[in-house]
């Protein structure tokens, strides 16, 4: 490094607006890499990693015990391919030995969510505060950022980041422009930075869409993803609580299929397989204005139509002379399996001797090709993920840095990246911050 870059690292300036998981993890990484460097987070409001306190019902779903980066990105409906090498750096694994080097243990659930052993959010959060105060940090809170411009070289007349990006030159900077940022804040105040790091999260009322679009970047329309479905049914009617532990749910007339528990609420369907299914589907949901029909099956493990109307014909011929709605052959709550048996047109009391071939097909296509009308949506409050943000081919995964203005870095739900549920959102904003981080660390030079 020559005497010039040693110096510009060591005086390197470096903000970062969002004090959540992917800005905490930046700001750390950067300050850990360059000591010497002044790194200040910028939190709007007065309660930094909020997210990350409220996450996993208040345990903080830290990441998901997934360990191969080829089968992790199976879990991102976007961003999969964008995050296959950064998974390769930075991966669930060095989240796990990244924390217990902090002497926070995490613990895998049967389904592979990982959590602090003490089932308590707040060890992250004070975990996090900790190491950002020891590498030197300056967390400032209830600072909200208004717009950030490029400065002139003449130091004054700062000017926006740019309109488009075929406004600016290759190199993202106009000539009039030096490369470092001015940071304006609610008070009034200016920040000045070589700099920056963008991750402000991916609600609608985020504040760094519009300053992404100030320097050319594209944001991909914003839409809810992993919500429940409202579903008004006789057959789910006093159903509520009711869980199934394996489910194949799907769109009518749609490919994308996915497996998973599913649990009956007081307004339709919810748990993970409808999650999975919503995230997949979020934006076909969103012009459908949320109303479409539901197929599912409740018994996937049968293969298909022929192998389940098998089961239930050894069901009838184990059981003659039981009734078919309190002897169920299949893996189903009781309380669901007598709605079903309803729905199929057979009668309460009937025995399994008197149901004929045809009305054990109509119980097949109720067990195994349920349709529900959807008719709306709720989220889901412990994740709050939207699909769409700043559009990821404009953003260099290899260092988080844009690829319109140099100096201009982006992690976590800013991106048009989303997971499903279980600590794929967090893993995507640990890694994401993480490489931002190291990269700001390091001096810019004249061919960025």
């Amino acid at each position: 490094m020559s005497a010039r870059n040693q110096d510009a690292a060591a005086q390197a300036r470096i903000a970062v607006i969002g004090g959540g998981a992917a800005g905490f993890f930046g700001a750390i990484a950067c300050a850990r890499e360059n000591p010497s460097a002044k790194v200040v987070l910028l939190e709007a409001t007065a309660h930094p990693l909020a997210k990350v306190r409220i996450s996993g019902g208040g345990r903080c779903n830290v990441t998901h015990a997934c360990f191969d980066p080829r089968e992790l990105v199976r879990s991102y409906p976007r961003g999969s391919r964008e995050l296959l090498g950064a998974f390769h750096r930075f991966q669930p694994r060095d989240t796990v030995a990244w924390f217990e080097a902090e002497g926070v243990e995490l613990k895998v659930e049967p389904d592979g969510r990982m959590f602090p052993v003490t089932d308590d959010s707040a060890t992250i959060v004070d975990c996090l505060m900790r190491v950002a105060r020891e590498t030197g940090v300056e967390l400032r809170t209830r600072c909200g950022v208004t717009r950030v411009e490029l400065r002139r070289v003449s130091g004054d007349q700062p000017e926006r980041g740019g309109g488009t990006a075929s406004a600016l030159p290759r190199n993202g900077l106009s000539a009039e422009c030096d490369g470092t940022f001015a940071v304006h804040l609610v008070s009034g105040e200016v920040l000045t930075c070589d700099r920056l790091l963008l991750a402000t999260g991916g609600t609608r009322s985020s504040a760094g869409f519009a300053i992404a679009a100030s320097f050319g970047h594209a944001i991909e329309p914003l839409v809810p993803s992993l919500f429940t479905f409202h579903v008004a049914d006789a057959r789910l009617k006093d159903l509520a609580g009711v869980s199934v532990g394996q489910v194949e749910v799907s769109l009518e007339g749609q490919r994308e299929r996915h497996t998973g528990p599913l649990l009956v609420t007081h307004v339709g369907l919810s748990g993970p397989a409808i999650l999975r299914l919503s995230a997949w589907e979020a934006r076909s949901l969103a012009v459908a204005g949320y109303q479409a029909r539901l197929v599912v099956n409740f018994s996937p493990q049968h293969r298909n139509r022929e192998a389940l109307m098998a089961a239930l014909a050894a069901g009838r011929a184990k059981s003659p002379r039981r009734q078919v709605s309190t002897a169920c052959p299949l893996e189903l709550p009781v309380r669901l399996w007598e709605k079903l048996v309803a729905a199929a047109g057979i009668e309460p009391g009937q025995n399994w001797a008197g149901v004929s071939n045809e009305a054990l097909d109509r119980l097949a296509g109720q067990v195994g090709a349920a349709t529900f009308p959807v008719s709306g949506k709720t989220m889901n409050k412990e994740e709050f993920v939207t699909c769409g943000g700043v559009r990821l081919s404009e953003v260099d995964f290899r260092t988080m840095e844009s690829r319109i203005c140099p100096g201009f870095h982006l992690a976590g739900e800013v991106l048009d990246i989303d997971g499903i549920t279980g600590g794929f959102n967090f893993q995507s904003a640990w890694t994401t911050g993480w490489i931002a981080g190291k990269a700001m660390a390091k001096p810019m030079t004249n061919d960025q």
